[in-house]
């Protein structure tokens, strides 16, 4: 498959999977930044990261088992957006250096679930140390340490290997 650009000249289309793969990624972090919009307006919080109550003193006891609602929702947003356009970028790479795209979708899939259960069933699980959270930091970690070995094995013909 294939577009035209200028005069007509065909320019193939060079990241189908990484492409693909953006819109369930945006739907996502699009869903984690209204979580804290809502705890912005709903608190009147329109500034920072923790909420200026004092009746709320968790962010100062680190209370995991009532956290602060927006420092919580601001973790999710914040840790989704630590390590998605970095694993975006390796899958990109690896797609131009010509990966397997069904490996590359699977991969790709892979990292969706683990954040997701990062924040899902980790973060706002119970005592925001579910077991969706360590799951999904270190499958993450995986992922990106696959990754970049994928590419790395992807381009050893430029080490002359």
């Amino acid at each position: 498959m294939s577009s035209t650009i200028g005069l007509g000249v065909p320019v193939p289309k060079m990241l189908p999977v990484t492409g693909a793969w953006t819109v369930p990624f945006t739907v996502y972090l699009l869903l984690l930044s209204n979580r804290v919009v809502y705890q912005r307006i709903k608190n009147k919080q329109w500034i920072g990261d923790h909420l200026n109550n004092p009746d709320n003193k968790n962010h100062t006891t680190g209370n995991a088992d009532n956290p602060d609602p927006l420092f919580l929702e601001s973790r999710c947003h914040l840790n989704f957006l630590e390590n998605v356009p970095l694993a975006f970028v390796f899958a990109a790479i690896a797609e131009l250096n010509g990966a397997d795209r069904s490996v590359l979708s699977y991969a790709m899939a892979a990292l969706f679930a683990l954040r997701v259960g990062h924040v899902e069933i980790g973060l706002r699980g119970k005592g925001t140390m579910a077991n969706g959270r360590p799951i999904g930091m270190f499958g993450t970690q995986g992922f990106l340490a696959g990754m970049a070995a994928y590419t790395a094995y992807l381009v050893k013909g430029y080490w002359g290997y």
